[in-house]
This record gives structure tokens, sequence and C-alpha cells, in this order.
């Protein structure tokens, strides 16, 4: 977990402190961010501090290089040393307590620890990785979350990393202030470090900051995202036109793209949160999120549910709100969750995961009815018999789309588009045979007999023809063929619930 969660406020932690919190949890992966931050805000309310780690055990905080308490590595033995031989107001800051509190004498001796610290005004300051503690702990316990990095905040980690390099060789910054501040915008959401890091990966090869920088910049940000796997960037259609079909979400989306300004909440308008994308599989649900993300110039991540599921007891749950945390940290973007079903199908049901699934809907839904960033929510579903009904309920989504199978238009379209994709000039086709041959096939499918027309043709030496395409689309029957009565159910349901794409 890199993102979302990257800085610790000061000014709630030192709150917290002198509300006298006995344990006060930061969950983060940015360990030296947050134990800097947690000692600082510790030295400005003047108390006497400790910092515990299971290498060197229990030493002063606020002393340089002070020798270690002997005896303290083990865990129980430096929470011991705390309730038994320090007294008064006093801070202690364990690093990783976490996964140790599954001992019974580890949690022993933090239970009794932080009961003295009510009466006595001490404060236990928890820094994990980890957010999953036994119950007790978490319920006696305050998280702190820390938050995403402003774009203040942003601009003032550029300016401190191109100084730094600066010191050690010259750089030239070619740079206006719309260059600066797209730069911030493409390293929203991620932490101190990661700003730094893309900062000196973009300036170190040349010695020069100029616009070619900021596709670099993009880039080194995509790689963080895929290289943890849960958020996924997107690449989307360069216009409209390449998406076939889907005419009245394409009105929809034109008649809400001037929303978000101060003009539209002037006028008594909010900016459109999120809609359903509900259809039968194939029929263009993906190609129907890229077209939002497109329309808006917009970044377009996926949240794919599978992978946000972890074998640890509240691991799962710590993804998702991560997740969230940092789509909210880079917005403006479109959130797309693909087959939302598969991630939360358990929550409209009587749960067989201990709950796993209602939890983890809960903490979208919560999210989705609170968030007040630009992240504009794009669901994909499947089998409406799987979603929770409160997911469907009015105000969840600004809209509930049924995109079904393509119509003839939208066919001829899809036949062009992916032709030209291809190389392949459409006038020597014939478009309107190939579209009336393909009555009933998804998006999906009709590209696949263009690819598979061009295998064959390959493989002949010889150019792909309409008849070529035309005998695939014979020989391959179409899943709404084979999946008529699911099909049929579907749009059953869709009628009079949902608003047609097409």
């Amino acid at each position: 977990m890199w993102w979302g969660n990257v800085t610790l406020d000061g000014a709630k932690l030192r709150s917290l402190l002198r509300a006298r919190h006995a344990c006060v949890r930061v969950v983060t992966d940015d360990e030296p961010d947050a134990l800097l931050a947690a000692l600082d805000s510790i030295h400005q309310e003047k108390l006497p501090s400790y910092l515990w780690t299971t290498l060197d055990g229990l030493r002063e905080a606020t002393l340089q290089d002070a020798p270690a308490v002997g005896n303290t590595v083990p865990a129980e033995a430096a929470l011991y040393h705390l309730l038994r031989n320090v007294h008064g107001d006093h801070a202690a800051v364990f690093l990783d307590l976490a996964e140790h509190l599954e001992n019974a004498k580890v949690l022993r001796a933090w239970r009794e620890l932080v009961q003295r610290y009510r009466s006595t005004g001490g404060v236990l300051i928890m820094i994990d990785h980890r957010e999953s503690v036994p119950e007790v702990v978490a319920s006696h316990s305050t998280v702190l979350r820390p938050r995403p990095l402003s774009d203040e905040e942003v601009q003032a980690i550029i300016r401190s990393a191109v100084r730094e390099v600066d010191r050690e060789q010259r750089v030239e910054a070619r740079i206006s202030s719309r260059m600066h501040e797209s730069l911030v915008r493409h390293l929203r959401g991620l932490s101190k470090r990661h700003v730094r890091q893309i900062v000196f990966e973009i300036v170190c090869d040349d010695f020069k900051l100029d616009e070619s920088d900021l596709e670099r910049a993009l880039q080194a940000k995509r790689r963080l995202l895929q290289n943890d796997g849960m958020l996924e960037h997107v690449d989307a259609p360069t216009s409209l036109s390449q998406v076939g079909g889907m005419n009245m979400l394409k009105a929809w989306l034109a008649a809400r793209a001037e929303s978000f300004g101060k003009d539209a909440e002037a006028f008594g308008l909010q900016p459109p949160r999120g809609i359903l994308l509900l259809g039968v599989q194939g029929a263009g649900k993906s190609l129907a999120a890229k077209a939002i993300a497109t329309a808006w110039q917009r970044p377009l991540l996926r949240l794919d549910p599978g992978t946000l599921y972890d074998r640890y007891v509240g691991e799962s749950e710590r993804r998702l709100r991560s997740a969230l945390s940092q789509a909210d940290g880079m917005a403006p973007i479109v959130l797309w969750i693909d087959e939302i079903e598969k991630g939360f199908a358990s929550a409209a049901s009587q749960s067989t995961d201990g709950g796993l699934s209602q939890r983890m809907f809960g903490t979208l839904l919560t999210w989705m009815q609170e968030h007040r960033s630009a992240v504009f929510l794009v669901a994909t579903a499947n089998n409406i018999d799987a979603l929770p009904p409160e997911l469907l309920r009015k105000g969840r989504f600004d809209e509930i789309f049924f995109v079904d199978l393509p119509a003839d238009e939208a066919r001829r379209q899809i036949f062009t588009t992916h032709l030209r994709a291809r190389r392949r000039d459409p006038a020597r086709f014939d478009i309107p045979a190939l579209a009336e041959q393909s009555s009933g096939f998804s998006g999906a499918e009709i590209e696949q007999a263009i690819v598979s027309a061009l295998h064959e043709s390959f493989a002949a030496n010889r150019e792909p023809t309409t008849a070529d395409v035309l005998r695939i689309l014979a020989i391959s029957p179409p899943l709404s063929r084979t999946m008529a009565e699911k099909m049929d159910a579907l749009r059953t349901w869709a009628s009079g619930r949902c608003v047609p794409a097409d």
C-alpha cells in the first residue's frame, strides 16, 4: 500500500494527545513520515517520549543516540517496563506492534498499560503497516488515518526535490505556471516519498525540467499503480467517435460535461457522482466506462474487487479504504469498478464469509455517500440478482443504464472502427451486409470475427474480404443465442428500471 494514506495530520494528532487518548493507531506504509510527524507533535506538546522497535528495544526518543533500556526487545518486556517504571504524562511510540499482539503476554501487557494511561494521561502511539489487530485492541484505541497530500504540499515537495538535485548539479528549469499545475495534478495521490522519487527520476537523467517531463511523470505514476495491482490505469479512446452506439449515454454525458465547475455550483447543481452500467456480457459496458473518461477528459482507473480480498482479518477492508482514499487523492478521475457483483455478491444474501462482504459493501456505500472529491464512479455488472438491493436504491447512483446488444447502426460503427484499427479500409467491405449478418452479436464478438478473418486471410497470404467475415459470423453463434433465456430475463428486469444506453 503506497497510496491514499500518505501524510500524517500533525494537528489532528496533537489534538488527540491533548485529549489524552490512551492509544492512537496510525496505519501507513510511509513509516518515516509518520514517525517524524508523531515525534514532532509529541515535542510540541512537551511530553517525554519513548520509542520502541523490535531490533533496538525501548529508548528515550527525545535524546540523541539514547541507549536502549536493557531487556526490552521483546514487546511484552517493553510494555511492562513502561507500566512499572515510567510515570507521569508521557508518550510511547511503538513501530510494528500490531503483529505482536497476537501473543497472549503482549496483549495482556498492552491492556494493562492502556488501562493505566487512561488514569494517568499517558498515550501509546502505534505506527503499523497493517490494520488488523485483536478486537479488544480495536475497541480500546483510536485510529488516525493519514490524509492525502494537498496540492500545496505536492508543490513544496517538487520544489524541494529540484533544489536538492540543483545543489549537486545545475538544473535547467523551463516550466510555466500552467505546466507546474499539470505536474502537481499528475502527482496527486502519491506519498511524499514517491513524489520525490518521480521528481528525481525525471530531472536527473538530463538535469532539465520541461514540458517533456509531464508525460514521463505520468508514466512513472502508472508504473506504481501497476506494481500494486489494485488500481490500474486504463487507456481510453481519444474520441467518442471510436465508441459505436450508446447515443443516450453520450447525450447524458454531454449534458453534464460542464457540471463540475463553480458556475454549475452557483447555478445550484452538484457534480455527478456515478452511474451503474448493467448489461449482457460483451455488450460494451467496459467501452462505455472508457467513453466517460474520454468525454470528460479524465484519467480512468480500474478497481478489480477481486484484488481486495486478503486472508488476514481486517486487511480486506483496509485495502478497499486505501484504494478509495487513493482515488480521492488523485481526483479528478473516473473510477471504474468492473463486475462489481463479484466483489460484493455475498452481501446480497446470507453471508458465508463471516460478514466480510457485508463489511466491504458497507465501506463502499459509506464512501459513495460521503466522499466529496471529484471522483466519478462507474460500476459495471452482468448479474443483477447478485447485487445487494441497497446498491440499487435511488440516490446511490445518478443513473442506471442498461447496455444492450448493439443495434444495426451501432454494429455498422463497430465494424468500421475495428477495421480501421487494423489498418483496413472499411469502404472495401460491405458494412450493411456485415451488420445484418451480425444481428445478436456483441461488440466483442464482432471484433473477434474480424480478428478470426484476418488470421485466416494471413495464413492464405491474401487480404480479408467481406465473405471471410460473413463466413466467420455464420459459424460462430453469439452468446445471445446460447444464453437467450438469461438475457431475456435481464432485459425484462431492466425494462422500466434502467435508461437504455443506446
